[in-house]
């Protein structure tokens, strides 16, 4: 597995599981836009983070697409972050 750096620290899917709950907590954001953001911020590419995002984060972006009407349950319909 390729790991990604972010101001000098090799990043783990427990670290970055951790920024994105903090995005989340301090900027008030959802978490795909969390993920959007520290990408944006850092400068890697979003099909780079995939594999850092943990399962309760994809259950949580997953939850905020269906809320959002981009989802709907029981239909097939999945996330492209597998």
């Amino acid at each position: 597995m390729t790991q990604i750096q972010l101001d000098g620290l090799m990043m783990s899917k427990n670290k970055f599981t951790k920024m994105i709950e903090e995005t989340v907590r301090y900027k008030r954001i959802p978490y795909i836009d969390a993920v959007v953001h520290l990408c944006e911020e850092n400068k890697i590419e979003i099909e780079d983070v995939k594999k850092y995002i943990s399962l309760p984060i994809k259950n949580k972006i997953e939850a905020e697409a269906m809320t959002m009407n981009c989802l709907v349950a029981n239909k097939g319909n999945t996330l492209p972050i597998e």
